[in-house]
C-alpha cells in the first residue's frame, strides 16, 4: 500500500507561528514514514523542508486576487495528482479557498487550522473567513480559538478539534543556550552592560503595538534610567508603521534606550538575554508563541489579557503569586505596562527564579511540540481510516 501523503498549503514560509507549525508538522509526517508536501510562495523556512527531504512546491499562494486564487485550484490539483496526496491541510484563507476546491475535486479530505482571529466587519469578510470553518476537521490552535469558531459557525461544532500550538523545547532549554550565543546577540545588538533588558520579540506591526511599549518607557524614563528596550522582528513591508515607531521613539527622547534590530535569527539566545519579555498585542490572538518560548527559558513575561495569550500564562489573581508564571495586563494601557515592568525589575533573585521555574514547568506540560504533532497525526489517521 502506498504511503499516505499530506499536502499542507500556506501563503509563504518567511517566519511566524503558522509557518513554523507547517514545518513542524511536515517533519512529524516524514518521521511517521509518510510523505509530506508543502505548497507556498517560498521563504527562508522552505530550506528547512528541503534539507530534510520534504518536497516544497512554489506557487503564488500569497495572492488574494480572485483570479490567481482560481488558477491556484488547478495548480494544486496538479500537485495532488503528482504526489498522490491523500489529505489537504490549509493554514490560511486565500490559499484555503483554492485548496478547498482542489480537494473536493480530488475527492480527498480537507483540513483547516485556524491560526488567526480573522476580523469580521461585514458579510463579505465573513464569507471570505468562512473557508477556515469548511474543513472536514477544523483545528483550533487554542481553546479560545475553538470557542470563537463555534460562536461564528455553530453548525461546525462537531468538526472542531482544539490542538494547542506546540514548541520544540529542545531549542528552548536554558542549559543549551550557550554563553557564546548570548554574547553574539549582545554584540550584534550593541546592548550596553548593566542594563535591564526588556525584549519585544514580534513582527513590527500595529497589531503587536510596539507604540504601547514606547509610551510605557516614556513614563518609566523619569523613574528608571537603566532599562534597555529591544524591538526585534521583521516589519514585512509595513514601512509607514516602522517610520512612525521610529518617530515616536525619537520624540519621546528614547533613542539611546531603544533599538529596532530587525529579524532575529536566534530567538532562544535573545529570550535568554532578556530580563523580561513583552507581548503587547492590542487585538485578540489565537496563541502566544513568544510567551511560551520565553517561559521555557525561565524568562519572565508580561502579556496583554486578550484572546488565547492568557492561556499561556498563569498570573495573579487567578493563581497565588507563588504559582505565577508571568503578568497579565490590560491592552493599550501604558501605565499598567510600566507598573508591571517595574514590578518584575524589583523582584529578588529568588523570586525571579521561582517565576522562571513555574513558567518552564507549565509550558512543558501544556504546549510541547510532540503533543501538537501527535494530535495532528491522529486527525490525519482518523480521516485516512
Amino acid at each position: 500500500m502506498p504511503k499516505p501523503c499530506i499536502l499542507q498549503v500556506i501563503p509563504a514560509l518567511h517566519s511566524g507561528g503558522a509557518e513554523k507549525t507547517a514545518v513542524d508538522v511536515a517533519l512529524a509526517v516524514r518521521k511517521m514514514g509518510w510523505n509530506a508536501v508543502v505548497a507556498s510562495a517560498g521563504g527562508r523556512l522552505a530550506d528547512q523542508l528541503e534539507k530534510h527531504g520534504i518536497n516544497h512546491v512554489t506557487l503564488p499562494l500569497e495572492s488574494k486576487n480572485p483570479y490567481v486564487i482560481w488558477r491556484n485550484v488547478a495548480r494544486l490539483q496538479s500537485v495532488i495528482h503528482k504526489y498522490g496526496v491523500n489529505i489537504v491541510h490549509a493554514r490560511s484563507r486565500a490559499p484555503a479557498w483554492a485548496a478547498l476546491f482542489a480537494a473536493r475535486r480530488a475527492k480527498i479530505p480537507f483540513v483547516t487550522t485556524y491560526h488567526g482571529a480573522y476580523g469580521q466587519t461585514n458579510r463579505i469578510k465573513a464569507l471570505y473567513n468562512s473557508v477556515m470553518a469548511r474543513g472536514d476537521v477544523v483545528i483550533a490552535n487554542s481553546q479560545w480559538t475553538a470557542e470563537l469558531i463555534a460562536e461564528r459557525h455553530p453548525d461546525r461544532k462537531e468538526s472542531i478539534v482544539a490542538i494547542a500550538r506546540g514548541t520544540d523545547f529542545s531549542q528552548f532549554e536554558p542549559s543549551k543556550v550557550s554563553a557564546e550565543r548570548m554574547q553574539r546577540i549582545t554584540d550584534q545588538w550593541n546592548i550596553p552592560k548593566g542594563k535591564f533588558i526588556a525584549l519585544h520579540l514580534a513582527r513590527i506591526s500595529p497589531l503587536k503595538d510596539q507604540l504601547n511599549v514606547v509610551a510605557a518607557a516614556s513614563i518609566l524614563s523619569n523613574e528608571s534610567d537603566d532599562i534597555y528596550y529591544i524591538f526585534a522582528g521583521d516589519h514585512r513591508g509595513r514601512e509607514a508603521y516602522l517610520e512612525k515607531l521610529k518617530r515616536e521613539i525619537s520624540s519621546a527622547g528614547l533613542a539611546d534606550t531603544m533599538i529596532i534590530p530587525g529579524y532575529c535569527d536566534d530567538p532562544p539566545a535573545a529570550l535568554a538575554v532578556a530580563d523580561v519579555v513583552l507581548s503587547t498585542s492590542r487585538s485578540p490572538e489565537t496563541f502566544g508563541r513568544v510567551a511560551v518560548e520565553a517561559s521555557a527559558l525561565e524568562t519572565p513575561v508580561i502579556v496583554t489579557k486578550l484572546g488565547a495569550v492568557g492561556e499561556t500564562v498563569l498570573a495573579t489573581p487567578e493563581v497565588p503569586s507563588s504559582k505565577r508564571t508571568g503578568w497579565k495586563i490590560k491592552h493599550s494601557n501604558p501605565p499598567a505596562l510600566a507598573d508591571a515592568i517595574l514590578e518584575v525589575k524589583g523582584l529578588t533573585t529568588a523570586q525571579l527564579e521561582q517565576v522562571g521555574r513555574n513558567g518552564r514547568a507549565y509550558v512543558l506540560n501544556q504546549f510541547s511540540l510532540q503533543q501538537m504533532c501527535d494530535k495532528t497525526i491522529r486527525v490525519y489517521e482518523t480521516l485516512l481510516n
